[in-house]
């Protein structure tokens, strides 16, 4: 099972704004004509319920959406990026390398991971009654590039927990229709495995998960593998051999390390499986053992005969009734809170003789204009000051002549 995969994701750069003029004979008044460019294509991951693991990730790990197309002459604007669509099993969370992070934990949902770029604008765009013949256009955005982390967290009603070979596989076998492997070998189960409990007039499903050993919090054995899982399960199954003459000193190995990962998850719903009572010793060791466990709902069962196996089910869907999540049945709609969006304002720094300016909006337009020639500077400049670049400046200590610095564009200040 392939539950943890890394991949480099980018969506789509917008297209450039064109740089075109109408000269059409006898037609009047032709002027710019250039189109804008497309958007760049978005990334969207989706959680589908037909898919189980990571598996289709495994030997592709870079992923692009499409580009903008460019804009053309005649005002043609340039058709947008198709978005990029990744689908995900449901319980995937995703994490960027910035600490972005998104859960997928219900069928259909979807989230923008990375956003395509703004296209250009042509030239048309900037023509007005004193400047009516402009030369230069836009620059579409590059999209954004982010390194993502996919880890699949099972998303089970009951998880079966305890040591290697303590009977959870068999005991799935018997309570449903999954087939995990069986074996009287430690570590049977590498994967964790799902299986129905239909119990005719409810079901719940039921997760096998590998078995742990003692330091698995620190990854040890099967380690973060094995307890990814358990975060997702409601109710908690804590088989033990009754046989084993450790079965107590195993049952503390295993919750240490549950609460060592995450004390949260010690505090689920718990019963504790006795399993193995088909064995004459394990039963006389389970009548001893069920005084150890006050406070906690105990059962006598047997994976192989499917002894105790109706109680336990029953007790499960009890457990899982108590603690299904409360529904809201308020029918009032939460009134959206509005408020402003903080200003993005210009920031000023002198290194070696050169006022370093700084700025979202700033940066954006120097990608935007900077290699369009010298009409898309002055536009550049002007759109600066509009934002108060000359107050800034002076308080800087700039004088008109300084250079300039936006992004990777340079230029003189006009004052």
């Amino acid at each position: 099972m392939i539950d943890l995969v890394e991949i480099h994701i980018s969506s789509g750069a917008g297209g450039d704004g064109a740089t075109g003029f109408r000269r059409e004979k006898f037609v009047p008044r032709g002027g710019p004509d250039g189109g804008d460019g497309g958007r760049g294509g978005d990334v969207i991951f989706e959680a589908d319920t037909g898919l189980t693991t990571l598996a289709h990730f495994r030997h592709r790990n870079f992923y692009r959406a499409e580009n903008g197309k460019p804009g053309g002459s005649g005002k043609r604007h340039g058709g947008n990026g198709f978005n990029l669509r990744l689908k995900v099993p449901v319980g995937t969370e995703i994490q960027a390398e910035d600490g972005q992070a998104w859960d997928l934990d219900e069928a259909g949902k979807q989230v923008v991971v990375a956003r395509g770029g703004d296209g250009g604008r042509g030239n048309a765009r900037f023509s007005n009654s004193i400047r009516q013949a402009p030369n230069f256009a836009e620059h579409g955005l590059a999209g954004q590039e982010l390194h993502l982390r996919l880890e699949l967290k099972l998303l089970a009603d009951v998880g079966l927990i305890g040591l290697p070979n303590a009977g959870k596989s068999t005991l799935l076998r018997a309570v449903s229709h999954a087939m995990p492997d069986v074996g009287d070998f430690p570590f049977t189960t590498l994967e964790p495995v799902l299986g129905v409990v239909d119990m005719g007039y409810d079901a719940f499903v039921m997760a096998d998960l590998p078995g742990l050993i003692e330091g698995a919090h620190e990854g040890v054995g099967l380690g973060h593998q094995f307890l990814r899982h358990v975060e997702r399960t409601r109710v908690l199954v804590h088989v033990l051999d009754a046989s084993s003459a450790t079965a107590l000193e195993d049952y503390e190995t295993v919750r240490r390390e549950i609460e060592l990962y995450d004390p949260s998850m010690a505090e689920r719903p718990e019963i504790v499986a006795l399993n193995k009572v088909d064995l004459p010793t394990a039963r006389d060791n389970a009548v001893t053992l069920k005084s150890s466990f006050e406070g906690h709902e105990v059962i006598h069962l047997s994976g192989a005969t499917t002894e105790g196996t109706r109680e336990l089910t029953q007790s499960l869907l009890r457990l899982l009734h108590e603690t299904a999540p409360k529904s809201d049945d308020s029918t009032e709609m939460p009134l959206p809170v509005l408020r402003p969006r903080g200003r993005d304002r210009l920031e000023v720094e002198q290194i070696g003789g050169v006022f370093v300016i700084r700025g979202e909006r700033a940066e954006q337009d120097a990608l935007k204009l900077g290699e369009s020639g010298a009409e898309a500077l002055d536009e550049l400049q002007e759109r600066l000051r509009r934002r108060g670049l000359e107050k800034v400046l002076r308080r800087a200590g700039a004088r008109p002549g300084d250079r300039l610095r936006v992004g990777a564009v340079e230029l003189e200040w006009h004052g």
